[in-house]
């Protein structure tokens, strides 16, 4: 049974949606009874996903960094669904590196990914939804956007310039439409897990008041949230949950 009535139709793209916080924020809002599109690069993934998940409306294989790719990805939305109310711009990646180490390759594709890629994405939501003078733009950003982390300039770059990306659109593109910003700190995700040893994870739990990782599951939890009615005078956030981590 949905929790917001409010989102039941609702035409969803989830980018980075074939695992993670995508795939859970994507799951979620199937239950809420969207209509619920996901774009990953990974194609054996993304089939897996659609076969498994038969409430998703579709998954298209789109690589955020490329602008063809996601001019082609938004134009089979509009095939499967319609168009778009919601878009979740989720996709990005993380490599572990001191700055000193971290090349000029690894740096712009960071970048491309995290940033460039969430400004296409929504260059392309924000068409279709000023047509309709309706829709929500969410993000996800980082408390690595909001604080330094060593090992991470590029991905902590990347993630503040989504956070000014977000309140830059909510401002232009208000009253009618609504941008927000969602920080997780540490989440157990297959991405985190490639990342971290078992030593690493106790460690860095231990400095989280909670003691804990968040689960995509809680990240999808304020998306849904967010994207919903219960949210419609919060925009131009950008909302940290991350167990305390910040404070």
């Amino acid at each position: 049974m949905a929790r917001y009535e409010d989102l039941v139709g609702k035409r969803v793209v989830v980018t980075g949606g074939a695992s993670g916080i995508g795939l859970a924020t994507a799951k979620r809002f199937a239950k809420e009874g969207s209509k619920v599109v996901i774009f990953d690069i990974n194609e054996k993934a993304l089939d897996d996903v659609i076969s498994n998940n038969p409430d998703l409306a579709g998954g298209v294989v789109v690589d955020v960094s490329k602008e063809e790719s996601v001019i082609k990805g938004f134009e089979k939305v509009d095939k499967l669904i319609d168009g778009i109310d919601v878009l979740i711009s989720n996709a990005g990646i993380s490599v572990r590196n001191l700055f000193k180490d971290i090349t000029y390759e690894q740096w712009k594709k960071v970048l491309d990914i995290n940033l460039n890629g969430m400004y296409l994405c929504a260059r392309e939501a924000l068409k279709r939804m000023s047509e309709q003078k309706s829709g929500v733009v969410l993000f996800t950003a980082s408390t690595n956007g909001m604080e330094a982390h060593p090992y991470y300039a590029d991905y902590n770059a990347s993630k503040a310039g989504v956070i000014l990306l977000g309140r830059t659109l909510a401002l232009e593109y208000a009253p009618y439409i609504r941008v927000n910003s969602i920080c997780p700190g540490y989440v157990l995700t297959p991405m985190q897990r490639a990342e971290y040893t078992d030593e690493m994870l106790e460690q860095v739990n231990e400095g989280i008041p909670m003691k804990r990782h968040a689960t995509p599951e809680e990240v999808a939890s304020l998306f849904v949230f967010l994207a919903s009615d219960e949210a419609s005078y919060i925009t131009g956030q950008h909302i940290p949950i991350d167990g305390g981590e910040t404070a």
